[in-house]
């Protein structure tokens, strides 16, 4: 019999049926596999104590706990209402690409991991909500706790296909009107863009105070570039077509798609923001701990 860490593969994943029920393996591999809870640090709001750094607002400052200790320490107030998880999926066309190595399209991949951490989010009874694009928003889940509505989010996960060209940028800029209330953005899309566009969109959501954490997907075969016959290339947007021996392109090509992960890792993080780099042949277990790592760390920097 399979053991629930057996299901973090996404080899294994690929032969199995139904979302809800992948989700459910995966978080059930993972938390089997720590030796602490996974949830501490994914919330962006906490209600405890923390040292003070330079440049902190003095007015938060704990003085009794200063006077008893003699060190600055900061009171973190828990909001009011639930925290809100946001997913923002890109389902253009991009998004299908998968290599002959690969054992799930990006967006089967980007599907997994956001049904995976959705259900970690409703599980604590925190809100999830979804969001997924090409050209313009294709749809708007407004988040919410109920149980229910994680069957919900899986369906629309499952339901959807890749379609349209990529426009994160304008997307984006709406996604920010629409999301008022702060809360966790999490973002999962290959970011084959114009990066001055994905730029202005992700600075409104700066704007707006929240928390956003990028998920850049990509297929292995993109960063490696593991052709070594002439080959048919086909673009899957444009459908342009370019036929070439991939020997006397490949050294040129791996240095420009490493400047553009370069350039886009740099991109998000210069607007403090989190951005984690996924390969589609990853196994579920490795992305699902960077994230949560990350956010462990952004939390402890809060």
């Amino acid at each position: 019999m399979a053991e629930p860490v057996d299901y973090l593969d996404p080899q294994t994943l690929s032969q199995l049926r139904g979302l809800d029920l992948k989700a459910r393996l995966i978080v059930e591999g993972f938390v089997s596999g720590l030796h602490r809870s996974p949830y501490h640090g994914f919330s962006v709001e906490f209600a405890e104590h923390r040292e003070y750094v330079p440049g902190d607002d003095l007015r938060h400052v704990d003085w009794k706990v200063y006077g008893k200790s003699d060190r600055y320490y900061l009171k973190q107030f828990e909001e009011e209402t639930n925290f809100a998880c946001h997913f923002i999926i890109d389902a253009s066309e991009s998004m299908a690409y998968r290599s002959e190595s690969a054992p799930l399209s990006k967006l089967e991949y980007a599907k997994h991991v956001a049904a995976a951490i959705a259900y970690l989010v409703i599980q604590q009874q925190d809100a999830a909500g979804l969001a997924t694009l090409d050209t313009s928003v294709r749809e708007y889940v407004p988040p919410s706790s109920q149980p229910s509505h994680l069957r919900l989010l899986l369906h629309r996960l499952e339901e959807l296909q890749p379609n349209g060209e990529t426009q994160l940028g304008p997307v984006l800029h709406d996604l920010a009107e629409r999301i008022r209330k702060r809360g966790l953005i999490i973002i999962l899309s290959d970011l084959f863009d114009d990066p001055q566009s994905l730029l202005a969109g992700l600075k409104h959501f700066r704007y707006r105070r929240h928390d956003v954490s990028v998920l850049q997907i990509i297929d292995p075969a993109e960063q490696d570039f593991p052709f070594d016959q002439p080959t048919r290339f086909v673009g899957m947007e444009h459908l342009a077509e370019q036929q070439a021996d991939p020997r006397s392109i490949a050294a040129a090509y791996r240095r420009e798609f490493d400047r553009f992960l370069t350039e886009t890792k740099h991109l998000v993080r210069d607007l403090a923001m989190d951005h984690s780099l996924i390969r589609t042949d990853q196994s579920l277990d490795a992305a699902l701990r960077a994230f949560l790592q990350s956010r462990s760390r952004i939390a402890g920097h809060a």
